[in-house]
C-alpha cells in the first residue's frame, strides 16, 4: 500500500514507472514529472487501463474511493471506461448545466488546494471577466473560439 509521503518524494526518471497501491490501482510517474492515478483491469478477456486523475487534484484516498467504483462497476458486469465516457457525455448534454454552476464546483474542488488569497483572487476574476459573458449559457452553446477571443480579452 502507498502512502502520501512516497508519493510525495516520487521522482521523474528517464522511463515513466509505477508506484503500485494493490488491486489494480497504481501511480504513474511519467519522465516530465506528471504523476497519473490509473486503474488497471480485465474484462472480457482484455486488459484494460482507467485513468483516474492527477496527484495531487486526485489525493490517494480520492484515488482509492475512484478504484472502488469501478471495481463495483466491474462486479455489475460493467466496463467502468464506457460509464466515465457516458457520465461525460451526459454532463455535456445537460441542457440546466451552465458554465457558471461547473467553474463554482471545480474553484470548490481546487480551494482546499490554494491559498486563501489565491482563492478569493480567481473567484473574483471568473466574477468579473468570465461569468458576464459566459457564466449564465449552457455549456453545450459555448465553443472553442467563443472562450479563446474571451481569454484574449483577459
Amino acid at each position: 500500500m502507498l502512502t502520501d509521503v512516497q508519493i510525495r518524494k516520487a521522482r521523474p526518471a528517464d522511463k515513466g514507472y509505477k508506484l503500485t497501491d494493490g488491486a489494480g490501482l497504481h501511480l504513474y510517474v511519467s519522465p516530465a514529472g506528471g504523476k497519473l492515478w490509473r486503474f488497471r483491469y480485465e474484462i472480457g478477456g482484455k486488459e484494460k487501463l482507467l485513468s483516474l486523475g492527477a496527484y495531487p487534484s486526485a489525493s490517494l484516498s480520492d484515488a482509492r474511493e475512484m478504484a472502488g467504483r469501478a471495481k463495483a462497476a466491474l462486479r455489475d458486469g460493467k466496463d467502468p471506461a464506457l460509464l466515465k465516457r457516458e457520465q461525460k457525455l451526459a454532463l455535456r448534454h445537460d441542457p440546466s448545466l451552465t458554465f457558471q454552476a461547473l467553474a463554482e464546483e471545480w474553484h470548490t474542488l481546487q480551494k482546499p488546494q490554494w491559498a486563501p488569497i489565491h482563492s478569493a483572487d480567481v473567484l473574483r476574476s471568473l466574477e468579473r471577466d468570465v461569468f458576464p459573458s459566459l457564466g449564465a449559457r449552457p455549456l453545450r452553446d459555448i465553443s472553442t473560439p467563443e472562450v479563446l477571443e474571451l481569454l484574449r480579452g483577459v
